[in-house]
């Protein structure tokens, strides 16, 4: 192993599902799983991303969208990302 690399432990039911997501993307499961760490943000690039889309709204429409209208938007694009019809 190069010293730039280390090792994670899962169960085997989850190395067997990683076998099979990373198959299905036509990968290996080092490759997969890399791609995932670097592609999915954590909670601070959330929060940074969030206010720069605070920040663009307010230059856009000359102020910063409600409380109210940014739980709307946020329930929308949940509701959107998981399938769900709006209520």
């Amino acid at each position: 192993m190069a010293a730039d690399e280390t090792s994670i432990k899962v169960s085997s039911a989850t190395r067997d599902r990683l076998q099979v997501l990373a198959a299905e993307h036509g990968t290996t499961i080092r490759s997969f799983v890399e791609d995932l760490a670097q592609s999915t943000p954590t909670q601070t690039e959330f929060a940074e991303r969030a206010e720069l889309a605070r920040a663009e709204l307010a230059s856009a429409l000359g102020h910063a969208p409600s409380p109210e209208a940014e739980a709307k938007a946020r329930a929308l694009l949940e509701r959107l990302g998981t399938g769900q019809a709006a209520a």
